[in-house]
């Protein structure tokens, strides 16, 4: 055996959906800052999110996380998301995923009943209180980016269903938030290849259509994810972020809901102190709880806190064989759906 590259990952899911943790076997990123080094892998150099993130090492129904060295002093690690489209700033399960990982295999040393863990993210510092017990970390908390509208109820025209209203809104990464019912679908299992390719097809549609920029940080522009919402019986939000090729979070979308808890407060739903559940389409739950107003830029913000609970299920090593014909990974598809 002979492998010209060595990583060492941690598998985590965060109710259901899939963070492998990378945990060695990386050394840095160019740049000097997150926003540089994630502006690097999506502009400059993606192989190795192509080696993580593509068949025959990965699926689409996973991400990886990359811990890097912080850019920040108060920050104990730097992080980047690699999902199958690109790389991305910020996401709610993968930031519990790698703060579960950092403390149960003792990157940090767990102190019950609270560790504090802080992410140094393209979006901001990220500051995680881990809720410990028994050396398990049973509950992580996420003071996330401020959450703000970029634009409310903004009208797009589809062939399949007419005019479709949305918000642009930030949570970490850019969001089309819509109202699930004007696809004439329930966020549901059965439902989650039609919302999945619905969602990837809008969200083409919809960045085609505007321009999506960050009032302070080029490197969080664009829009990622179109994601549907809708509110069950009992007050829960029930969401369902659909991600490129074409499939759906499994958790609840810790960057959705913050951003989600932004259009709340824009339309005079919620105010300090208020907590929303968010439900995904298989059942799990997170938590936010809007902490405080904020400004980002000229926008109205909301400092919100998300918090869900991870477990990890394995660890792996992938490594790399020069004489391997798919250095950079595949993607088909009957998989992967476009």
């Amino acid at each position: 055996m002979r492998w010209t590259r060595t990583l060492q990952l941690v598998d985590v899911h965060c109710a259901g959906e899939i963070g492998r943790v990378v945990t060695g076997g990386m050394l840095d990123i160019p740049g000097a800052t997150m926003a540089d080094k994630l502006d690097y892998i999506n502009k400059v150099d993606d192989d190795l999110r192509r080696l993580l993130c593509s068949e025959p090492r990965s699926g689409p129904a996973r991400s990886v996380v990359l811990l890097l060295p912080a850019t920040k002093p108060e920050a104990d690690t730097g992080f980047i998301v690699l999902q199958p489209d690109q790389a991305h700033a910020m996401s709610g399960s993968n930031a519990m995923c790698a703060v579960t990982a950092i403390l149960e295999t003792g990157m940090k040393q767990m102190v019950d009943p609270e560790t504090e863990v802080v992410l140094d993210t393209a979006a901001g510092l990220v500051r995680a209180i881990a809720r410990c017990e028994n050396g398990k970390v049973i509950n992580v908390a996420l003071d996330m980016p401020p959450s703000f509208v970029l634009t409310k109820a903004a009208v797009i025209d589809t062939p399949d269903r007419g005019q479709i209203t949305y918000d642009i809104c930030f949570g970490g990464v850019f969001y089309a938030l819509v109202d699930v019912e004007q696809m004439g679908l329930t966020i549901s299992p059965e439902n989650a290849r039609a919302l999945a390719m619905n969602g990837v097809s809008l969200r083409e549609r919809i960045a085609s259509s505007i321009e999506v920029k960050h009032p302070t940080t080029p490197a969080l522009d664009g829009l990622a994810y179109v994601m549907f919402r809708g509110e069950d019986d009992d007050g829960a939000i029930r969401t369902c972020t659909t991600m490129r090729p074409g499939r759906v979070d499994r958790s609840p979308c810790g960057t959705g809901s913050n951003a989600n808890m932004a259009a709340r407060h824009a339309g005079g739903f919620v105010e300090p102190g208020d907590k929303l559940v968010s439900r995904s389409i298989i059942g799990g739950e997170f938590t936010t709880e809007f902490i405080s107003d904020a400004v980002i830029g000229s926008y109205p913000a909301t400092q919100n806190r998300v918090s869900g609970q991870c477990w990890i299920y394995g660890l792996s090593q992938i490594g790399l064989d020069p004489t391997d014909p798919f250095q950079n990974g595949f993607t088909l598809s009957d998989t992967w759906g476009g």
